[in-house]
């Protein structure tokens, strides 16, 4: 039996067995040398040690957009002032009056430094940072060696948050071994800590499968080491995932039938809660759960969404019933769309919206564990989330059937996936602001293309000169001539096809972030199928992490597979 497929345990246990070495915990601050100097109003100023280490934390990030905002700006002083002595708050008052420069330049030429090491220095470090991976990288778990996934513990810096997180620049705190617990089986060789050091605790808890957890100072969010992607227990888990998502492919016009219905229920409770599932499902909008105490950014989902997010149009660019959303989903991310909806749905919005303040809840007899609830009863082991995932999988799988010329090159039907995933990208509003280096490497791009072109030319050119060359001779050199030119301008002209894909691949790719999908909301059968099925390499599509991720599919998926 494959490593996929051992015995199974009683429910809730996920090992017998787990050992490990703990957390690797990052180096100590390394101080400045004597002639890297930190300047308050054009004067040198020495700091103390926790000053300089938070003040170095700045510096490498000035030439970064997030130190230009006011937000950061002000987060970073405030925490910054917290670690100053009382010496240095009375000197240090205003951040304009801060010189950093020197600082930074130091690290921008260390970086520099490191990046131009001669190849027997680099093969050096790289052991080194393999010794440490094998030595706390890895954990015994129920007699398999298994890869841990970030075994590192993050290390001391400046919050930075997506989009416009309100904590951005607060002082993220140095992990000591007294903030951690570490879990493990009772019989193992306990992980020892740091010389000098003790856990917070000890736990034996074999129903999670977390290797050591913390708290982080910023969210007070809990934070854990746990296994690699690509282990037996975390691959378990995927498949489980998508086959839920899969089951839910049968039941879902039955749920589709019930929450129509629901629309004209007699109870506004169960009314809100058929609008929601409409758009849960067919916008792919998440749950929005309620906030834990202390979440500052006001981010939404779908149960959570205010009267202020959204607004009714009975008429729109021709469509009717237009519902325009406009709120800021997970991370900050901006939700916005205008999306036509069914009649009924559109009346009950405007029902819900009747004699509310901007700021009250649309669903205001709506919760997530109520909706939960529902879903529960309607299929076992249904939730919101399950929506996202089963109509990413399906729109790919839909989206591939139909975009996929068999005639095409490996390029050509390369570049039909990437539309395909963008399709689900989109549905599931993974944006990414456009790369810095977009520009550049456009123009590169766009600078071989018009060189092959000239390229193609010239190889048109010479074949027309061949060609009469032949028509006046009609020896067997000139036509071997002919034949030779045929080819080299095919092999130029199949180059700038390949090279054109990629410009339009890059250009309708530069908003859209494709990977977030294809980790976590497409069923990997359905791509090793379609690699099979047309005999493109798996690794186009999938980099080594990702392969390792996903090698539960890999190893059992036909060409036949369906969804």
């Amino acid at each position: 039996c494959s490593r996929w497929e051992e015995e199974k345990k009683e429910d809730g246990v996920k090992w017998m067995q787990l050992e490990h070495r703990g957390p690797y915990f990052v180096p100590p601050y390394e101080p400045l040398p004597k002639d890297v100097q930190f300047y308050y109003d054009g004067k040198p100023l020495k700091l103390s040690l926790a000053t300089e280490e938070v003040a170095t934390f700045y510096a490498k990030m000035l030439d970064h957009e997030y130190t230009t905002k006011e937000t950061f700006q002000n987060n970073f002083f405030h925490d910054w002032r917290k670690e100053m002595t009382s010496e240095e708050q009375e000197i240090i008052k205003d951040l304009d009056k801060c010189d950093f420069g020197e600082i930074h330049k130091y690290f921008v030429d260390k970086n520099e430094a490191r990046k131009a090491l001669p190849k027997e220095e680099k093969q050096k470090l790289k052991e080194e940072a393999d010794k440490i991976q094998e030595e706390y990288g890895y954990c015994i778990l129920d007699g398999h060696r298994e890869k841990i996934g970030n075994f590192k513990t993050e290390p001391p810096g400046l919050f930075r948050g997506r989009g416009e997180h309100p904590k951005m620049g607060m002082l993220k705190k140095r992990i000591m071994p007294e903030d951690v617990i570490i879990n493990c089986s009772k019989n193992s060789k306990i992980p020892e800590p740091p010389k000098g050091h003790k856990w917070k605790e000890v736990r034996f808890d074999n129903t999670v499968t977390w290797l050591a957890s913390w708290t982080e100072n910023i969210q007070n969010t809990l934070k854990y080491i746990m296994l690699n992607p690509s282990s037996k227990l975390k691959g378990e888990k995927d498949w489980q995932k998508y086959e839920v998502a899969r089951r839910l492919k049968d039941v879902v016009h039955t749920i589709r039938a019930q929450y129509r219905k629901d629309w004209k229920s007699k109870e506004i409770k169960k009314r809100q809660r058929a609008v929601a599932l409409y758009f849960i499902d067919k916008l792919a909008l998440r749950a929005g759960n309620e906030k834990e105490e202390g979440e500052t950014a006001d981010t939404v989902g779908c149960c959570s969404l205010r009267v202020e997010h959204i607004q009714l149009h009975p008429q729109l660019d021709g469509q009717e019933h237009v519902v325009e959303f406009d709120f800021l989903g997970k991370d900050s991310i901006r939700y916005y769309n205008k999306v036509s909806v069914e009649k009924p749905v559109f009346k009950n919005l405007q029902l819900f919206m009747k004699n509310k303040d901007p700021s009250d809840d649309l669903f205001d007899h709506l919760n997530t564990t109520f909706l939960n609830k529902h879903l529960q009863h309607l299929m076992d082991g249904l939730t919101a989330k399950v929506f996202r995932t089963y109509n990413a999988s399906i729109t790919l799988q839909e989206q591939l059937k139909a975009l996929t010329n068999p005639e095409d090159n490996v390029a050509g039907k390369l570049l039909s996936y990437n539309r395909a995933n963008r399709a689900v990208a989109i549905l599931c509003n993974h944006q990414r602001s456009i790369p810095k280096t977009f520009a550049r490497s456009m123009q590169v791009l766009q600078e071989k293309i018009d060189t092959k072109k000239k390229q193609v030319e010239e190889a048109q050119e010479e074949l027309k000169k061949a060609e009469e060359e032949f028509k006046d001779t009609e020896d067997a050199k000139a036509e071997a001539n002919v034949e030779k030119k045929k080819k080299l301008l095919k092999r130029l002209e199949e180059q700038l096809a390949k090279m054109n894909i990629q410009a339009t691949d890059k250009e309708e790719n530069k908003q859209i972030a494709l990977g977030t999908s294809k980790l976590n909301y497409l069923d990997p059968r359905i791509t090793v199928a379609w690699c099979k099925k047309f005999g493109i390499p798996i690794e186009r599509i999938y980099n080594k992490t990702q392969r390792e991720k996903f090698a539960w599919a890999i190893d059992m998926t036909g060409e036949d597979f369906e969804f």
